[in-house]
């Protein structure tokens, strides 16, 4: 080295933002490569068995709301229905895994859930069974959730299901079918209102970690993906 050469600038540490960044990159990559090696489907494939199964638990919302308002809210056949399709809930999800997860099943899932559990609660309000405020108050966080991932979309981000927001929904699950169950929506329907007011507190829980979350989303300097 002479003496009038300036020594070599050393380079400068990534920033935290950086390093997490290509640490979730590295680890994406590892991720999808992995699911790669066994997946049956790309991202972008629209008909698949979970698809379908998640398709058929939207179409099952007008039976319920038919037979709710025809039959009566608490009914033996209600009940099994019922069980049939929130179980599907869990056998799309489990073949999603299995034969790789699509964009457009991260978007039909929980809009069904969504639509299937307000079409019944609408229904169990229109007889009576239940009152329509925590109906109301589930349906405007559902809402703003579908409008908040549709926004996501657009710009290219993911926005996977919270664990408390998978709570969410089987707790809201389990009190529909308390209440179509026969020995329970008969007889105790003031249980069943009292856990609805449980579901709708979860439900507002997570939308305001959603809005936590949509709020750095809108923000320039914020992250960029979610």
């Amino acid at each position: 080295m002479t003496a009038g050469a300036a020594p070599p600038a050393e380079p400068s540490p990534p920033s935290a933002a950086g390093a997490a960044g290509a640490g979730a990159s590295g680890a994406g990559a590892q991720l999808g490569t992995a699911g790669d090696k066994r997946s049956t489907f790309g991202p972008s494939a629209l008909l698949t068995p979970a698809n379908v199964l998640t398709i058929l638990r939207l179409l099952a919302t007008p039976v319920f709301v038919s037979l709710v308002v025809l039959t009566g809210p608490s009914t033996w056949l209600l009940a099994s229905l019922w069980l049939v399709s929130a179980g599907s809930d869990g056998v799309d999800g489990f073949l999603a895994r299995r034969q790789g997860a699509t964009t457009s099943g991260a978007f039909l899932d929980p809009l069904a859930d969504k639509i299937l559990v307000l079409g019944v609660l609408a229904s169990l309000a229109e007889v009576g069974e239940i009152g329509w405020l925590p109906v109301a108050l589930i349906a405007l966080r559902e809402f703003a959730m579908s409008a908040y991932r549709i926004r996501a979309g657009r710009r290219g981000i993911s926005v996977p299901a919270r664990p408390s927001a998978k709570l969410k929904t089987l707790v809201q699950d389990v009190v529909v079918g308390l209440a179509l169950l026969p020995p329970v929506g008969a007889h105790h329907a003031g249980l069943v209102r009292d856990l609805l007011w449980v579901a709708v507190a979860l439900t507002l829980y997570t939308g305001l970690e959603y809005a936590h979350d949509a709020r750095r989303l809108v923000t320039p300097a914020g992250p960029a993906s979610a």
